[in-house]
């Protein structure tokens, strides 16, 4: 249950920062994506350690970024 909340917390801090923006370019899209899809992972590799969660987190972004990039 805890997972699930810090998931969802997490999914929906991001949607919200999305929103803000007008237009977000490709790398900023990746890296969104890259983050929640990254947390998840990390989440579920550690089994729901708050550290695996946000490295993961960060290496999605980081990965998801540069991918946005090469996108045209």
């Amino acid at each position: 249950m805890k997972r699930l909340k810090t998931t969802s917390t997490a999914l929906a801090l991001c949607l919200g920062l999305t929103a803000c923006a007008s237009n977000p370019s490709n790398s900023q899209i990746g890296a969104a994506t890259g983050a929640i899809v990254g947390g998840v992972v990390g989440s579920a590799l550690t089994g729901g350690s708050t550290a695996g969660t946000v490295v993961g987190a960060g290496a999605g972004a980081a990965a998801g970024h540069e991918i946005g990039n090469r996108i045209k």
